[in-house]
């Protein structure tokens, strides 16, 4: 009997996916970037544009990048300050992962004259 893979979405989500760490023990870094992250500024109603860059140290589990993508997507209509939604994301992605090591950064485009950077970082969930 052929072995079904379990497919991920395709639409906006806020459920991530997790696959086994292929080289428990040792330490290394997976960098994530998202040019296309889009929120709804909660004062003026209007969009907000970012680069999201995930760098992690997997403990047990690595995130499945499609499901990462439409997590992501699923911020581009909900209204968020840029330090609330980068610190929900990096508190979402401790939860899931409960990496060794992880960097959430947010690098939102320039509106009105202004461009923001918000960094997360922690060593583990035990922060």
């Amino acid at each position: 009997m052929k072995k079904i893979r379990k497919r991920v979405s395709t639409l906006p989500s806020r459920k991530m996916e997790t696959f086994p760490n292929p080289r428990k023990g040792r330490d290394y870094e997976i960098e994530v970037a998202y040019p296309e992250f889009t929120c709804i500024c909660p004062m003026t109603s209007q969009p907000d544009f970012a680069t999201i860059r995930l760098s992690y140290v997997p403990d047990q589990v690595c995130v499945e990048l499609k499901s990462l993508r439409n997590y992501l997507w699923s911020y581009r209509n909900k209204g968020a300050f840029h330090e609330a939604v980068t610190n929900r994301i990096a508190d979402d992605l401790i939860r899931l992962l409960a990496p060794r090591w992880l960097l959430v950064e947010a690098e939102f485009h320039t509106r009105g004259g202004l461009s923001t950077t918000v960094r997360v970082e922690t060593s583990g969930p035990e922060e």
